[in-house]
């Protein structure tokens, strides 16, 4: 039994004399160049033998497997030893004892001519720079582990923020971020770039908000950082951010309940898209007149509840995850929504049917979307028993709220603004939303190509100030203006209004 001894190899050439070859040994701790199984090939070639890198388990964690006696291992894991000698007339064999964050490895070298001093002390060199390396390896891996622990726990909070239970993600932010979200109302960010700098935007972003503000990776646009605070400066912090470098791009919402956390990562989404188009690269969601502000606030709570009704004999929390699950599929593809409740697209599908089935509607409808997004998002800024007994004037109807005068003004204001074009992209727009925003289809009831449809459509956007050609609140809007004008006929409700 002996002091301890190490080997690997780098070249075919024999490590020379003296320093060469523990300057050769130290070039495998830069950072370049920590990789373990380098060294232990490096080893092999400085000693002209065989090397092996076992765990506790007899698995090889580098090198090539020896023949060793599973005794004298045992003894060298369990510390009883440090290291081992063993020769025989075809081999020379030396066993050392290489420690582990977790566990104690053995590095195994063996040569057809006995050790001399110069080969048992780059063994015995190279198991200490090997214990460095697999120490640093478990540090950086248990840092890694640590950050993407973090990482998800930010973002079951968003998701449980996503579907309104605001009491279940202060409960899980106060253990590791207190006071986060003691605040009433927050303020929704997504910062855009490209995909493959998103994490280090992410690590920017919760530098500059001081952890005072909920990070989290997008799960459904990869090169998205959602950002949800409730602190005014969160605003300029990640203005700052953007305006160094050149590829940033900043939508901020309007402030919001927490309850509202959805429809405000909505907003910012939105105001994402001006923000491609403005210098500073940032945008915040205008405050523009909205249609269910136009209208009667009674009469459209009451047609709410008559709308959603038959939700109302579910179960409360079944109700309460197929109001949120609506909300975000409405307003975002059925994979985006999904990603980022953290469920599956069928699940997704699956809430939306079923509300589809007790509204006695098709979603597939353009109009029928926009109607239940609007009864949607009057609902949550309604307590469940105001709403559910609140029945207003049992005869009032869709067609009664948006024939108000205040609403007309506003859809024809805001249609109007196509007429200019000599083009007509008000008609190939009405046709585009008949035909449940598919090019195609309206190409052929206009007799047009589907290229010019989407270009006249695209184009009606900064025109509109909306986005049409995503799905969500800028679109429904849009197609509100068409049905109060009576461009688009008034949706089917099988069961009601």
């Amino acid at each position: 039994m002996a002091g301890r001894e190490d080997g690997n190899r780098q070249q075919e050439t024999p490590a020379g004399a003296g320093p060469a070859w523990a300057e050769e040994l130290l070039e495998h701790l830069r950072p370049a160049g920590r990789d373990v199984r380098r060294v232990v090939a490096w080893l092999s070639g400085a000693v002209r033998g065989s090397v092996a890198l076992q765990d506790a388990a007899g698995n090889l964690i580098a090198g090539n497997r020896l023949s060793l006696d599973e005794d004298l291992v045992t003894d060298i894991i369990a510390g009883r030893i440090a290291s081992a000698a063993w020769e025989s007339r075809e081999r020379h064999l030396r066993l050392v004892r290489v420690e582990h964050p977790s566990h104690a490895c053995v590095l195994a070298v063996s040569r057809e001519t006995p050790f001399d001093r110069r080969a048992s002390d780059v063994v015995t060199h190279t198991a200490q720079v090997i214990e460095l390396l697999l120490t640093a390896r478990e540090s950086t891996a248990a840092g890694h582990r640590l950050r993407r622990a973090t990482s998800d726990l930010r973002l079951a909070i968003l998701q449980l923020l996503m579907v309104e239970d605001t009491v279940a993600a202060r409960r899980v932010a106060a253990g590791l971020w207190p006071g986060l979200l003691d605040a009433e109302t927050a303020c929704v960010y997504v910062v855009e770039s490209g995909p493959a700098v998103r994490d280090r935007i992410a690590e920017e972003c919760l530098d500059s908000t001081g952890e005072e503000a909920l990070v989290v990776r997008c799960p459904a646009m990869d090169g998205h950082v959602i950002v949800v605070s409730p602190r005014d400066a969160t605003r300029e912090a990640l203005r700052s951010l953007v305006a160094r470098y050149p590829d940033l791009f900043l939508g901020g919402s309007v402030r919001q309940s927490l309850a509202r956390t959805a429809t405000a990562y909505g907003q910012a989404v939105s105001a994402l898209a001006v923000a491609h188009f403005r210098s500073d690269k940032t945008a915040v969601y205008a405050e523009r007149t909205h249609p269910e502000r136009l209208m009667d606030p009674m009469a459209l709570r009451g047609w709410t509840s008559r709308v959603l009704r038959p939700l109302d004999t579910l179960p409360h929390h079944t109700r309460a995850e197929l109001l949120a699950t609506n909300r975000l599929g409405l307003e975002f593809t059925a994979v985006n929504a999904a990603k980022v409740l953290g469920v599956s697209r069928n699940t997704v599908r699956a809430r939306m049917e079923r509300v589809e089935g007790l509204l006695g509607t098709d979603f597939a409808d353009l109009t029928v979307r926009a109607v239940v997004h609007l009864a949607l998002n009057t609902q949550i800024g309604l307590p469940d028993a105001h709403l559910a007994g609140d029945t207003g004037n049992p005869g009032l109807r869709l067609s009664d709220l948006l024939s108000g005068p205040a609403v007309r003004t506003w859809a024809q204001d805001l249609l109007g603004r196509l007429d200019a074009d000599a083009r007509n992209p008000r008609r190939t727009l009405r046709t585009w939303i008949a035909a449940g925003g598919n090019a195609e289809r309206a190409a052929q009831t206009l007799g047009v190509h589907a290229q010019t449809v989407r270009e006249h459509v695209r184009s009606a956007e900064p025109v509109l100030e909306r986005q049409l050609l995503a799905a969500g609140t800028d679109l429904y809007e849009v197609v509100l203006a068409h049905l109060a004008v009576g461009d688009l006929d008034l949706p089917a409700f099988h069961r009601h209004d």
